[in-house]
């Protein structure tokens, strides 16, 4: 009998280790990417510097590592810089470090404490209010966006779903980086209009719903960078192609969205927030003046 109590401490102390170690590493995971002012005087000239922030959404499982090169790289070159941290809880708690009042390029990186759902629909009511209270306690009007895989189907059922937000958030350009609208299609297929009829995603047809039924009245350009896995060229390893396409025949009610389109070869999933040639394009569509090269 002794014997057990012994090696039932010892199972709890292990587990009690194992689960302090977890939250340790969730919490250094979860720290945010270190921000440096930057100093446009001595920006590069291809640079543009404007007051619209640009909001960072990770994917599934996403946290600081997913933007940290994004971030570094940029605050390197002076072009961007990292001006606040937004960590939102699984009950809609927010806590904030740092602050934006303008700073030329700012970077907002957002955070969820746990995006390891088996579905995205969590961090949409998470991200929704993110987005409310950068506008409320902040004042940002408008903004661009950065996402990547889920949370940029996040980001959409967020917005669309919230007339308060479509109202006095404006969108400048979405950067979306794998990210899948649609999540029935087969990755054998090639984008095509017609292929709405055959989608069984009910998450899609509700935004095909709350798309029609926006009342956008100004410019919004979308960019959409997708991966394609070395011997393949309809899928990133993980996400499909089609089901990133699919973005195409939701905007299609909309004449003042622009729409942009471009696939990267020998790129995988998680290479899309990462890699220099990206990175680079990021760079000018954000923040490129219209003479550089």
């Amino acid at each position: 009998m002794q014997r057990l109590k012994k090696v039932g401490k010892v199972v709890g102390y292990s587990l009690g280790g194992l689960c302090l170690l977890l939250l340790l590493t969730q919490a250094f995971l979860l720290r945010g990417s270190r921000g440096r002012t930057i100093d446009p005087a001595v920006g590069p000239k291809s640079v543009r510097y404007t007051s619209v922030p640009t909001i960072l959404i990770p994917g599934w499982g996403g946290n600081t590592v997913t933007y940290n090169q994004l971030i570094n790289r940029y605050q390197e070159r002076n072009t961007a810089q990292k001006v606040m941290t937004v960590w939102v809880s699984p009950r809609n708690r927010i806590r904030v470090s740092g602050d934006w009042h303008g700073q030329p390029n700012a970077l907002i990186q957002v955070l969820f404490d746990w995006n390891y759902n088996t579905s995205f629909h969590p961090q949409v009511s998470q991200l929704r209010h993110v987005l409310i209270y950068l506008n409320q306690h902040y004042g940002i009007r408008q903004t661009n966006i950065i996402a990547h895989s889920w949370g940029g189907t996040e980001f959409m059922h967020a917005y669309m779903g919230s007339k308060r937000l479509q109202q006095q958030l404006r969108l400048n350009k979405l950067i979306f980086l794998g990210v899948p609208v649609e999540e029935s299609l087969s990755d054998h297929l090639p984008y095509h209009y017609l292929l709405v009829h055959h989608s069984k995603d009910k998450n899609f047809h509700q935004l095909r719903v709350q798309m029609k039924d926006w009342q956008l009245n100004y410019p919004i350009t979308i960019y959409n960078l997708m991966g394609s896995k070395e011997g393949s060229r309809l899928t990133d390893g993980e996400v499909p192609h089609i089901q990133s396409e699919m973005l195409r025949a939701l905007i299609q009610s909309h004449p003042t969205i622009s729409y942009h389109q471009r696939i990267y070869a020998n790129t995988t999933h998680s290479q899309l927030h990462s890699r220099p040639v990206i990175l680079n394009q990021i760079e000018r569509i954000l923040w490129g003046k219209e003479d550089a090269k």
